[in-house]
């Protein structure tokens, strides 16, 4: 199929300054070109276009917001020099399995500021004694050649930050599984003491008022009993006068008969 072609069949009835991604893997270059692409698509940030005999860049339309650019297994020798001025925010270009032979034909990378990963993999240029010290000379802004940094750090691909971004996710599940963030928790017990203490203030509060009940009571039962006690006192103090009476009577009476005795005997 040719590129034409398939680029209308990836855009799905979509419009192009819609598309993000665009994947024209296997399809056919008329001439060696690029056809079909132009700067509609505004917003394209990631362009594939692997094994279809691509030979030059010259018709490559400008794409800003590109940072991907897929040119593996394709026939490009040189021409290097348009991918800075129509990509200039590139940061992964793969150019792998391409003509490219010598040191110049890269050296025109050099203006693509945020490239960071570069692939020349199975290209001839590789086969250059000191390549890999040389390219990392020459291209001082990548961080990785060929998938590796300077130390032979391998580079994470894209699928392994998708499974990050995966677990990621899967980690937020879990806490939610999990239940409540911890600061959640303390707010419950927060809440729950200021309820206990709410129910401890309301219960002093019933305990002082049954106090007061239980002080009036206890006040009336020693009224009740001071008065119990005058009353008792008070019939004591009766019965000694009652006693005191009756024995003046009574030495009275004995009084009267002595004189009425003495009397007689006169």
């Amino acid at each position: 199929m040719e590129m034409k072609k398939r680029i209308n069949l990836e855009l799905r009835d979509r419009a192009p300054e819609e598309v993000t991604e665009l994947v024209l893997d296997n399809c056919l270059c008329v001439n060696g070109e690029i056809e079909g692409l132009n700067d509609t698509f505004k917003k394209l940030e990631f362009l594939s276009m692997t094994n279809v005999e691509l030979s030059s860049l010259a018709r490559l339309p400008s794409l800003n917001k590109l940072r991907k650019l897929e040119l593996s297994d394709n026939i490009i020798s040189g021409g290097l020099e348009v991918l800075a001025e129509k990509c200039p925010n590139l940061t992964y270009l793969n150019l792998s399995g391409n003509k490219i032979k010598d040191l110049n034909t890269v050296e025109a990378l050099q203006n693509l500021k945020n490239l960071k990963s570069l692939d020349l993999f199975n290209c001839e240029i590789t086969n250059l004694e000191g390549y890999r010290e040389s390219i990392f000379e020459l291209l001082q802004q990548i961080t990785y050649l060929d998938g590796f940094d300077q130390e032979d750090n391998e580079a994470p691909d894209s699928e392994e930050e998708d499974d990050e971004d995966g677990d990621e996710d899967d980690e937020e599940e879990e806490e939610d599984e999990a239940g409540p963030p911890e600061g959640y928790e303390e707010e419950e017990e927060e809440e729950e003491e200021d309820e206990n203490e709410d129910e401890d203030e309301a219960g002093s509060e019933l305990g002082e008022g049954e106090e007061e009940v239980g002080l009036s009571y206890m006040m009336k039962e020693e009224i009740q009993d001071e008065e119990d006690d005058d009353d008792y006192v008070e019939e004591g103090e009766e019965e000694e006068k009652e006693e005191e009476e009756e024995g003046l009577r009574w030495e009275k009476r004995k009084r009267d008969a002595e004189d009425d005795g003495e009397e007689e005997d006169d």
